[in-house]
């Protein structure tokens, strides 16, 4: 593993071999090449594993699968759905925002920054971790997907509970060989549609998740987790006048 990649201790040697595979190689040639071609993109490097190094493996209580970074300037820090401070959150975290609301009565945050979630066990991974500027989805298909699915089927391997929170087709397709309560195993598996505003009125206003997760977590004598959004210090501007 480069010693420049930045990630938690404890994913280290769990993921020992997926790093020194062929395909994370072919992987890093691709960007060192999309690089060298003038690309864009998103994330930074140093922040293409933000996700593990702010969410240690034996900490995760939570999981939230997304798809790719955002690939708009200033937005993608490593988090799915979540952004920069001081970047307007994206149609998809503002109706997370609302359902949130209303399953738990918490304000609407000012900023679209998660990273207060991942400090406390909420793992936010998207399948694939870089992306082009203004090109959607680009690096698909390149060997992100089978490094988070080796993430996951670490996760699922975890003896203690762990509730996974799967909005849209995509992302319980991604996790479909995690064992639930139904299933006979012993992890939380909630699922509804993606919290886009072409399907957030199909289920995914009022699935109630995140009490859900937390009832799930305090029967287990694992502490909640805080789904409210401490201040950064940015004005409640125009991000909520539509």
């Amino acid at each position: 593993m480069d010693d420049r990649v930045k990630l938690d201790d404890s994913w280290k040697e769990p993921l020992a071999g997926e790093f020194a595979s062929d395909y994370m190689t072919a992987l890093s040639e691709f960007l060192l090449h999309q690089k060298a071609a003038g690309k864009e993109i998103y994330p930074k490097s140093e922040e293409y594993y933000r996700a593990l190094n702010l969410t240690a493996l034996d900490q995760v209580r939570v999981v939230i699968l997304g798809q790719d970074p955002y690939h708009g300037p200033g937005q993608a820090h490593g988090l799915c759905f979540s952004v920069q401070p001081g970047v307007r959150p994206p149609p998809s975290l503002v109706n997370i925002y609302k359902e949130l609301e209303s399953d738990l009565g918490l304000p609407r945050p000012a900023h679209g920054f998660l990273e207060h979630w991942a400090q406390q066990g909420v793992l936010l991974l998207n399948s694939v971790l870089t992306v082009e500027m203004a090109n959607a989805a680009s690096h698909r298909g390149k060997g992100w997907e089978q490094f988070t699915d080796a993430v996951i089927r670490l996760i699922a391997a975890k003896p203690e509970p762990v509730v996974f929170l799967l909005w849209g087709s995509y992302a319980q397709k991604k996790a479909a060989f995690v064992k639930s309560i139904e299933q006979g195993g012993h992890h939380l598996v909630l699922k509804a549609p993606h919290p886009s505003p072409l399907s957030a009125y199909h289920g995914f206003f009022g699935c109630k998740h995140f009490s859900k997760a937390n009832g799930f977590l305090e029967r287990n004598g694992l502490a909640p987790i805080d789904w409210s959004l401490p201040d950064i210090n940015l004005p409640m501007n125009a991000y909520w006048n539509e």
